[in-house]
């Protein structure tokens, strides 16, 4: 995992991260149930590269579905992966489903 991805573990901390980003906020929804493993372990590359590419511009942050449960609620998120563009608190876009890093990019573009 790169360095610049965060990784809470429990809701409050995931809300601290938040408020003290200053940049959009890219949340990434993992599990750790057998078919969501590989499109995770995929996206955590995935993720790892654009949070280096963005690096000033993008906060990351993998969020474990069950170490966030009610971040996971909060954001209406059904599976993994799934990912979740924040700007000041508040969820612009969502796309479930693993990306590449060129479908990630097209899902940052406007907001970054």
């Amino acid at each position: 995992m790169a360095k610049r991805v965060h990784q809470p573990r429990e809701d409050a901390e995931f809300d601290f991260i938040l408020r003290m980003s200053g940049t959009p906020v890219l949340a990434y929804f993992t599990g750790t149930w057998p078919k969501a493993i590989e499109p995770c372990r995929a996206m955590d590359l995935v993720v790892g590269g654009i949070a280096d590419e963005y690096a000033g511009r993008l906060t990351a942050v993998r969020t474990d579905i069950t170490r966030c449960p009610v971040t996971t609620e909060r954001f209406g998120i059904t599976g993994a992966p799934s990912c979740v563009l924040l700007k000041e608190g508040e969820a612009v876009a969502h796309r479930a489903g693993p990306l590449s890093t060129a479908e990630l990019r097209e899902f940052l573009e406007g907001h970054v």
